[in-house]
């Protein structure tokens, strides 16, 4: 998804609501989750903010990275951005450092090369996922085979009947969130974004 995200080709993102909300107004613009004590005396719940951020709020991208081999034994946050090179797994020439590879969970703030900033948050049902937000997600079409496009999702490239990017989309969400859980048809939060 880096590289789908240093392509332009990934604007958005969705993420499981949790808790998952009761309480969804129109278009997903207002999400709520109510006690039994408010349901038994018909009172709305508590609002719910989006915790991956709101209109206007820059975000730095965590993506795997590396630097050289001589601070493998150096936890990130005692790095200095003036010492230690580093080099992202999904970059050209990904191991030219030959440090260990770290996972983007421990990048430190000076090393993330991508900020974006965040241009709409929505709350939908997972599978309302229309083929439009699943390019949007970094679905990519390939040429077109005997049994239709194939789409690419950085995992697998499948190839599917008609103009149906939610299903690479559908493989992806499973492969980062666990099998079968598509079908649960989760609420999500449905992130647009910009790079900038």
């Amino acid at each position: 998804m880096v590289r789908a995200l240093l392509a332009g080709t990934k604007t958005q993102t969705r993420r499981v609501c949790k808790p998952q909300p009761d309480i969804v107004a129109e278009r997903g613009t207002v999400v709520g989750v109510s006690t039994p004590q408010d349901q038994q005396y018909g009172r709305l719940g508590k609002a719910l903010p989006c915790p991956y951020g709101q209109p206007g709020d820059r975000l730095w991208v965590r993506e795997a990275w590396r630097t050289e081999p001589r601070f493998d034994a150096t936890p990130p946050r005692d790095l200095a951005p003036e010492v230690a090179p580093v080099q992202y797994e999904a970059g050209p020439h990904a191991d030219v450092l030959g440090g260990k590879l770290r996972p983007g969970m421990f990048m430190p703030r000076w090393a993330s090369r991508i900020n974006l900033e965040v241009l709409a948050v929505r709350v939908e049902r997972l599978q309302d996922i229309s083929d439009a937000d699943a390019r949007a997600e970094g679905i990519t079409q390939h040429e077109a085979g005997a049994l239709g496009p194939q789409w690419d999702n950085g995992v697998d490239c499948i190839t599917a009947r008609g103009n149906r990017a939610t299903v690479s989309y559908r493989r992806l969400w499973e492969s980062i969130n666990r099998p079968g859980s598509w079908d649960s048809n989760p609420w999500v939060w449905v992130v647009s974004f910009r790079r900038v």
